[in-house]
């Protein structure tokens, strides 16, 4: 392997840490943790209504961390955590009125940035990017396992975002 090659996945961390930063210092100027800020994001995006389990699934972050975050939306009165309809274990997290209106004030506008940033790419190069970022994720998902085959601890690669 030459020099070039191993710098490589060097600069790609870096870039990935630096969004990750970038989020990182938005949910925190907001007030919220960044796994709070993430529950939120998707309460939102998911019409102000979403199922805790949809929301352990879909993140890498632990059951307890999102438990905690979501504590701390509902006890900021940004979120209703109840039972879901017929169901004495699964919750569903919704938006109350003061969330929605926190929402449209920090966590639209973070989207509407991140969807302005992806429309400076071309439609080709949104394809690309997104289809070479899931390769890579797989490939590294697979390289992985295959260092530490019993790390139970590394997930799927559409699980998210790390925890931070």
């Amino acid at each position: 392997m030459q020099a070039d090659e191993q710098y490589i996945p060097f600069e790609l961390d870096h870039l990935y840490n630096e969004i990750d930063k970038l989020y990182h210092q938005y949910a925190r100027g907001c007030g919220l943790s960044d796994c709070a800020y993430w529950m939120l994001y998707d309460v939102t995006f998911a019409g102000g209504k979403a199922p805790v389990q949809d929301l352990t699934s879909s993140w890498s972050y632990s059951k307890q961390t999102i438990s905690s975050a979501l504590k701390v939306l509902e006890e900021r009165g940004l979120i209703e955590l109840a039972f879901a309809e017929g169901s004495r274990k699964s919750k569903v997290a919704t938006l109350t009125a003061a969330g929605a209106a926190f929402s449209e004030a920090h966590i639209v506008p973070a989207a509407q940035a991140e969807q302005r940033a992806f429309m400076v790419l071309s439609a080709q190069e949104q394809r690309e990017l997104v289809r070479l970022v899931r390769r890579y994720a797989e490939a590294l998902h697979e390289q992985i396992h295959a260092a530490a085959p019993d790390a139970a601890a590394v997930g799927s690669v559409a699980s998210g975002r790390a925890e931070g």
